[in-house]
C-alpha cells in the first residue's frame, strides 16, 4: 500500500497525531507534513488541533476521495481526462506483469475514447462514471465470465444504493426497466450501464483480468443516446459518485472473494429470466425463455428443442413469458 493511501486510512482513526502518523507510515514528520498539504490542496478540510490531525471535508471526487474510507483494498489512480480505463489498466497490467500486482481501480472524471461490448462506441459524456478495476483472480480462464456477472451485481446494487431500481440484462447490461415490460424487440429497459472485460491468461490461469465500468451517472438525458438513462435523470437530482464508486468497489470485492455467491445475488437483480429472449450466438440464434444462469455465467434458455446452455452471445429481450 503507497504512503497517500495509508494516511487516508489512518485519518479515518482521526484524530491522530503527527508522531502518531509517521510511526504508523513509517516516514519522517517532516513527509507526513507535507502528505497533509497534498490532501488539503486536492481539497480536502485538514485541521491539525491539540490531539492532531483530523478530516472535517472530503472533495465531492478525485482519487484521494475515493480512497478515504474505501473498505476494500484497491488502490485508486485517478485522471481528469484518460482515453481509455480499460486501456490504462492494461497498462499497469503489463508493466506489472510476473510481480503478481493487482488490485488497481483506474478512475476517469471524463472518457474520451471508450468502447463497450462488440467493439460498440460507449459515450462517457461528462458527469459520467468511468472506471476499470484490475485483479489477478486465482481462477482458471474458462471460470473469468463470473468475475464479470460480479461487476454486473456491484453496479446494479450502487444504483439501488443511490435510489435507481437496476436491473441486469444478460450479461452485463444494467437496465433501469421498463414498467410496462417492453414490447418485442426492446432492450427491455432503459441502459444505465455497460461492463466490457479484458484479460490474459494460459490454459490453467488468468494472469490479469481487467473489468471496465461504464455508468451514466450525473448526465443529462439530452446528452444519452434514445435508448438510455442515466442515475440523474431517475433520481430526479445528482447523485453522489464518490459514493457511488466506492460502494461498486466495496460490493465487487466481497462478491470476487467469494465466487459462489455471484450468481444468486446476479439472479436476484435479473431482468432476463422469466423472459422471452434471442441470443445471437457464434454458433447461430437461440431463441426461447430464459429460466436460469449457470456457473460460470451460462444462460440457460428454454427452447421449443429443449434446453440450451448459452456461455456467450447478444441477448435480446423480446417479451415477457406467459
Amino acid at each position: 500500500m503507497n504512503t497517500r493511501r495509508a494516511l487516508l486510512d489512518a485519518l479515518e482513526e482521526d484524530p491522530v497525531s503527527g508522531p502518531a502518523l509517521a510511526d504508523r507510515l513509517g516516514v519522517s514528520r517532516a513527509a507526513v507534513w507535507k502528505q497533509v498539504e497534498a490532501l488539503r490542496e486536492a481539497g480536502f478540510a485538514v485541521e491539525s488541533g491539540e490531539e492532531g490531525y483530523e478530516v472535517r471535508g472530503v472533495p465531492d471526487y478525485g482519487g484521494d476521495a475515493i480512497a478515504f474510507g474505501l473498505e476494500a483494498p484497491y488502490e485508486v489512480e485517478f485522471h481528469e481526462t484518460l482515453g481509455s480505463t480499460n486501456d490504462r489498466a492494461r497498462e499497469l497490467a503489463e508493466e506489472s506483469a510476473g510481480e503478481g500486482a493487482g488490485g488497481v481501480a483506474v478512475v476517469a472524471a471524463e472518457q474520451t475514447g471508450s468502447r463497450g461490448r462488440l467493439d460498440r462506441e460507449w459515450v462517457s459524456p461528462p458527469g459520467s462514471v468511468s472506471l476499470s478495476v484490475l485483479v489477478r483472480p486465482d481462477l482458471p480462464p474458462a471460470h473469468a465470465p463470473v468475475i464479470t456477472l460480479a461487476a454486473a451485481v456491484a453496479t446494479a446494487e450502487a444504483a439501488r444504493e443511490a435510489g435507481v431500481e437496476a436491473a441486469i440484462k444478460w450479461p452485463n447490461d444494467v437496465l433501469v426497466p421498463d414498467p410496462e415490460g417492453g414490447e418485442a424487440g426492446d432492450r427491455g429497459g432503459a441502459k444505465l450501464a455497460g461492463i466490457l472485460t479484458e484479460m490474459e491468461g494460459e490454459a490453467d490461469r488468468v494472469n490479469w483480468l481487467v473489468v471496465g465500468v461504464g455508468v451514466n451517472a450525473n448526465v443529462h438525458p439530452e446528452a444519452l443516446p434514445a435508448d438510455a438513462t442515466s442515475l440523474r435523470a431517475e433520481a430526479g437530482a445528482d447523485v453522489d459518485r464518490r459514493a457511488f464508486v466506492q460502494r461498486l468497489l466495496e460490493r465487487f470485492h466481497e462478491l470476487t472473494a467469494d465466487p459462489d455467491a455471484v450468481l444468486p445475488a446476479w439472479r436476484e437483480h435479473a431482468a432476463t429470466l422469466g423472459r422471452r429472449v434471442r441470443v445471437e450466438t457464434p454458433g447461430g440464434v437461440v431463441e426461447g425463455e430464459a429460466v436460469d444462469v449457470e456457473f460460470p455465467g451460462a444462460l440457460v434458455v428454454e427452447t421449443d428443442g429443449g434446453r440450451e446452455r448459452v456461455l456467450a452471445g447478444d441477448c435480446e429481450h423480446l417479451r415477457r413469458a406467459e
